[in-house]
């Protein structure tokens, strides 16, 4: 039997898959479900609920938010540093619900701003993510959406260790 070997070839490189705006709506499909995650949560169960050392919702919400605000930077203009909007993964959650959900929606419509800014080239560029991930500017991006997924999965237990039914991980 005959093993086919790919080899990446400039022409292979440049072919497109997806385009840079169906990668968009494809990590914007994902942010619109994880902030159905968020609404589903009780708001004490947001900020308290946890299982097995777990960190509560509200948490893992601010790292999804802390990594998708600069991380669209950084695929963008190489710049991985914690700027405006001034969030990293360790930022506290607000105090409430609502103000989580804002801030998702601001980091939402941040990232709509500087993604049409992107050249499609600049997918295929190396880069060194935070000054310790290094690759190419398209598998960092893919751990940004990897991240929320994996995420959002801890949060779709929570919900269903409560009780609540979460929102079909389809509808995107």
């Amino acid at each position: 039997m005959e093993t086919n070997s790919i080899q990446a070839t400039d022409t292979e490189i440049s072919a497109t898959v997806i385009s840079p705006a169906e990668l968009l709506e494809h990590w914007q499909g994902h942010r619109k479900l994880s902030r159905k995650v968020i609404e589903a949560f009780p708001e004490e169960q947001l900020y308290a609920f946890s299982i097995g050392g777990m960190r509560p919702f509200a948490q893992l919400a601010m790292e999804m938010i802390g990594l998708a605000a600069p991380g669209i930077r950084g695929v963008a203009f190489g710049d991985w540093t914690f700027g405006e909007p001034q969030l990293d993964s360790q930022t506290p959650p607000p105090a409430t619900k609502k103000e989580l959900l804002d801030l998702w929606d601001l980091v939402t419509e941040y990232i709509d701003h500087i993604w049409p800014q992107i050249p499609a080239a600049r997918f295929h560029e190396h880069d060194n993510a935070y000054g310790m991930y290094e690759g190419p500017i398209y598998s960092l991006f893919l751990y940004l959406v990897d991240n929320e997924i994996h995420h959002r999965g801890q949060g779709y237990v929570y919900l269903r260790a409560l009780g609540i039914e979460p929102p079909a991980f389809w509808d995107r």
